[in-house]
């Protein structure tokens, strides 16, 4: 089997490459002299989810987001170039990715979880989350118990889709689907009644999308980390978390933040 790559314009702190060919395609583990582990030389291999904006999308043939811009600064520190691998949510989080040799580490906008620590080394936590309700713009919805008797989207394999199994009324049907780019046209389209998802992604769609609106937050307190192998990169893991104390220490975090969100992180 042979990769397929499509090599990006310049990010602003790495190049990236966008991998569409995944299994079967690392090679050979290879060492920096820093002791991090890699599956292809000179290459930090990143495994995300598209879209996920504005964590991770694709923008004018590159991808980009916040996550990306972290990972930059991450392989930055390394001297490696960064490479995207775009796959499904459900590989990184049950590790099959990682496993698998198909990048070093997952930047996804994945929530740390008890269940996912399992089966993934996570880093620091770098961003906290909660989850959201959006509907069309013409809705009277504000609350789950709104929807009683309508359709509900959630996005597979999220803590939105549990949280929604846990809290919404017996009788909304939840819709499932793939990723955050079908389920945020199925509530603008009025496929559904609503849509559950972590909060950044849904008032970042909302703020250029004026047939949806963000109606409610559930404080579930979540927090976002990066992932490597379990058990398997310690040394990547312990670069991670150095850029990640560092960066907000010295003002580059949120500078990052602010070019993806707007402002800087409240606090």
């Amino acid at each position: 089997m042979t990769c397929s790559r499509l090599r990006l314009p310049g990010a602003a702190l790495a190049a990236t490459v966008l991998v569409t060919g995944l299994a079967g395609c690392a090679t050979e583990t290879t060492t920096t002299e820093s002791g991090v582990e890699l599956v292809s030389d000179g290459e930090l291999t990143v495994c995300t989810h598209l879209p996920y904006k504005p964590f991770e999308f694709e923008q004018g043939g590159e991808v980009v987001g916040f996550d990306i811009a972290m990972m930059d600064l991450v392989a930055e520190t390394q001297d490696l170039e960064t490479t995207i691998v775009n796959t499904g949510f459900e590989g990184i989080q049950s590790g099959q990715s990682l496993n698998n040799g198909d990048c070093d580490v997952a930047a996804a906008g994945m929530t740390i979880t008890d269940e996912r620590a399992r089966v993934l080394d996570f880093s620091d936590p770098y961003f906290d989350a909660t989850q959201a309700l959006m509907v069309p713009a013409d809705s009277d919805a504000t609350s789950l118990e709104d929807l009683s008797g309508g359709v509900l989207a959630v996005q597979q394999g999220t803590t939105g889709e549990i949280y929604a199994n846990e809290n919404a009324p017996d009788d909304v049907e939840l819709r499932v689907f793939e990723d955050l780019g079908l389920l945020t046209t199925a509530v603008a389209t009025g496929q559904v009644d609503a849509g559950i998802n972590d909060n950044g992604v849904l008032y970042d769609f909302a703020n250029t999308n004026d047939d949806v609106e963000v109606v409610a937050e559930f404080d579930t307190g979540e927090q976002y980390g990066f992932a490597v192998r379990k058990d398997g990169n310690p040394e990547l893991l312990d670069a991670i978390n150095t850029v990640i104390s560092d960066s907000q220490e010295d003002g580059t975090y949120d500078e990052v933040y602010a070019e993806w969100f707007g402002d800087a992180p409240a606090g």
